[in-house]
């Protein structure tokens, strides 16, 4: 018991040594311009048709649902109101979130568990080359640049698949449909909905380059990190998730 207790405080040590190092790199030279421009490609424009399709039907499920439990009191109209609430201040971003966790924290404790495997970290320190400046803090600075802009782009595919559903199904006209959606939001829902994913990207990010970065056991120990990976960074998400809701909920 007390040797498990040592190697999670020793996880968590590590962890935020990781982070306060790739934090303070985001300052000092070089950046690694194009490593970043990569990074936001891969993680920004390769996880858009999942966040695309998780968006939509996020939106369509979720009027269907509200749908049948306003009807109980008469205000089917508000379906709108409900449906960018619920997306814009919550499940737009930890949905999205999600998404990116799982398809790229794997990627990035993948590809770093098997560079560090096959030595390649410690032949770039060898060569003078700080591992954590070029390889975890490009990857930093893509997630917090792209994850709110996937977020932005979920909640408006979502609140249209609400709407399709809305005018299809439930027969509201569109007006009433997209004025009770607009009118319902304010600017702390906004900055609610953009705080999340900013949040979220450093788990995402710093976590995927943790287990990439301390990977042991050859193969194995890729796949073992690479699932260790989307675990933590999912729970990390619902954790955060509940700390910035209290914080605004208290505001």
């Amino acid at each position: 018991m007390l040797d498990f207790a040592k190697a999670a405080v020793f996880a968590v040590q590590e962890f935020f040594l990781l982070a306060g190092r790739a934090i303070k790199n985001i300052v000092r030279s070089p950046h690694y311009g194009a490593d970043i421009f990569l990074q936001m490609d891969i993680i920004g424009v390769g996880s858009l048709p999942i966040v695309i399709m998780t968006g939509f039907f996020s939106g369509a499920v979720m009027a269907m649902q509200m749908a049948k439990a306003l009807s109980q009191y008469g205000a089917v109209g508000n379906t709108g109101m409900v449906v960018s609430i619920t997306l814009v201040r919550e499940l737009g971003p930890a949905l999205t979130s999600l998404m990116v966790a799982g398809r790229n924290a794997s990627g990035m404790a993948s590809e770093l568990g098997s560079m560090r495997v096959t030595e390649q970290i410690d032949a770039m320190r060898a060569l003078g080359t700080d591992p954590i400046q070029k390889l975890v803090t490009p990857r930093l600075i893509a997630t917090a640049t792209v994850l709110p802009l996937l977020t932005i782009i979920a909640d408006f595919i979502g609140i249209f698949g609400g709407f399709v559903i809305s005018y299809f199904v439930l027969n509201l006209a569109p007006t009433q449909y997209w004025s009770t959606a607009w009118q319902a939001l304010d600017y702390q829902d906004i900055a609610q909905g953009l705080i999340k994913p900013f949040v979220f990207a450093f788990a995402i990010a710093l976590v995927g380059c943790y287990f990439g970065l301390t990977t042991t056991g050859g193969t194995q120990g890729v796949g073992r990190s690479t699932t260790q990976a989307v675990v933590v960074s999912s729970v990390m998400i619902f954790v955060l998730t509940f700390f910035i809701t209290r914080i605004f909920v208290s505001l």
